[in-house]
């Protein structure tokens, strides 16, 4: 089975866990001060905060932007559960908008829901590894006065106008799982050029003025990041690649991705349109393929929240599928994908 994503860990990674062990420093050790501090130029800003997952940085960010009781956040239609999950661990009330071609947020309806439910936070989600329409948003947020958090859990090096994931926002909240294009197993992290907000932030990771957690990561997650980190624009390259490829191969039976201009798409995930999506799964299963739907749900049906109209939302879960994308992947193996897929659609064609 060729998988939808399959991390791969290298001698360097290795040596660096072997290292961890024999020193017997194992938490808040040089590694994660390295990482914290690479990450933080990589995207670009002055602070960066590790934690344990990328739902923590959500929540985290949430209340060090003083999100409480009552208080709305307004999130996509199309993202992880997470990211209306992180609402109301924080107390706060999700407002859910549809979105646009690019699968992020709809900033025509965000003013609307702006106006009539006058939001704390909007919380942007860069899904697939694309982003969404920041410098749109920033100039609402300035206009109408409230915080932005990035959900970039799947944009680790994604660009705007030549400004990365997390230096756009307020807050930038990003996940290392093991299916991310920088791979820790488990982690995440918080991001900001903002000096007073940082202060908030470790006010909820470190131990102090009120209740806190323990979300640190260890030196072996925090290890593994940093190597796999130095490796991430050789590896989002080969995702881009790959993703140019399929798009040229597929945009006579597909809907393809779409690249906002003057962005840089990562392809955390390759996803497709096709209204006979759920039968070209099976038959690319049959093939050997992984292929998988993200997402058949929308935030506002899993918690029954408040939201507007997302007949786009409504319509692209019926028919997204992603396909495997990740840097690993043998030519043979993108080849056979590609032949597969359109063998799949064309065995469905009424002649």
């Amino acid at each position: 089975m060729i998988k939808i994503v399959e991390p791969i860990f290298s001698e360097e990674e290795k040596e660096a866990v072997i290292e961890i062990i024999e020193s017997h420093q194992i938490t808040r050790g040089r590694w994660t001060k390295t990482f914290q501090e690479e990450f933080a130029r990589f995207v670009g800003v002055g602070h960066c905060y590790t934690v344990c997952s990328g739902t923590t940085a959500l929540f985290i960010a949430l209340r060090a932007l003083g999100v409480d009781k009552g208080d709305r956040v307004v999130v996509p239609a199309m993202s992880f559960m997470a990211t209306i999950d992180s609402v109301y661990l924080a107390c706060g009330e999700p407002v859910v908008v549809d979105v646009d071609e690019f699968f992020t947020m709809d900033l025509n309806q965000l003013e609307d829901a702006v106006k009539r439910f006058r939001p704390k936070v909007v919380m942007p989600v860069h899904l697939y590894g694309g982003m969404a329409d920041m410098e749109g948003l920033m100039f609402l947020a300035e206009k109408y006065g409230f915080y932005v958090v990035e959900d970039a859990a799947q944009a680790h090096g994604a660009e705007l106008k030549g400004k990365r994931a997390g230096a756009w926002g307020h807050i930038g909240a990003f996940s290392f799982y093991a299916s991310k294009n920088v791979p820790m197993g488990e982690g995440g992290a918080l991001t900001t050029d903002d000096p007073d907000i940082a202060k908030k932030i470790e006010s909820w990771i470190d131990f102090g003025d009120h209740p806190a957690f323990n979300v640190r990561i260890t030196e072996f997650q925090a290890a593994i990041g940093t190597i796999q980190l130095r490796k991430l624009k050789e590896r989002n390259e080969r995702r881009r690649e790959i993703a140019s490829r399929y798009t040229s191969a597929f945009s006579e039976d597909f809907t393809t991705p779409l690249e906002r201009e003057d962005s840089l798409h990562v392809y955390h995930l390759y996803t497709l349109m096709h209204p006979e999506r759920d039968r070209l799964i099976e038959e690319l299963k049959g093939s050997g393929i992984d292929a998988r739907v993200y997402y058949n749900y929308l935030l506002h049906e899993l918690r029954n929240s408040e939201h507007l109209p997302t007949p786009n939302a409504e319509r692209f879960r019926k028919e997204v599928f992603s396909i495997p994308v990740h840097p690993y992947l043998k030519e043979e193996e993108v080849e056979l994908i590609i032949g597969a897929l359109l063998r799949a659609v064309s065995s469905g064609k009424i002649i």
